[in-house]
């Protein structure tokens, strides 16, 4: 199974957190794409075309995609994961998002199959997509 891991990579905290869901989804055997992992870098960041080539490699890695999970940091998590979460939903491609913010932002709670913690990665079944409802603040 593949999974599209969507995720904000900015800054250590973010970067600290995709490593980590990385390593849990790999040590479980999941094929794992990971947009940090397919940075663009033979191209000016920035320029059009490396917005382009950024653009079509995630695009087709979601595309070719099982399953689709999503590290989620609060209600204000970056606009370009919750892009990657809506796009696979339209998709039907199911998601679990994985919070590790306080509060979470409605679109992507009730765009989702499961709602978890990090810890729940080692355990969820990815096969069955169980419905896990979100029990935090919601914004």
């Amino acid at each position: 199974m593949k999974i599209y891991l969507a995720s904000p990579f900015f800054n250590e905290k973010e970067i600290k957190y995709v490593e980590k869901a990385e390593q849990i989804l790999r040590s479980r055997g999941f094929e794992v794409f990971s947009p940090r992992e397919h940075e663009c870098r033979d191209e000016e960041p920035g320029s059009k075309v490396w917005a382009e080539k950024i653009f079509r490699g995630d695009l087709a890695g979601i595309d070719s995609c099982d399953r689709m999970v999503v590290l989620s940091h609060g209600a204000y998590s970056d606009s370009g994961t919750s892009w990657e979460c809506g796009y696979a939903f339209a998709k039907g491609i199911p998601a679990a998002v994985v919070h590790v913010g306080e509060d979470a932002n409605l679109m992507l709670t009730e765009g989702s199959f499961a709602n978890l913690k990090m810890e729940d990665l080692a355990t969820y079944d990815f096969e069955a997509m169980p419905a896990k409802p979100y029990m935090g603040a919601l914004f």
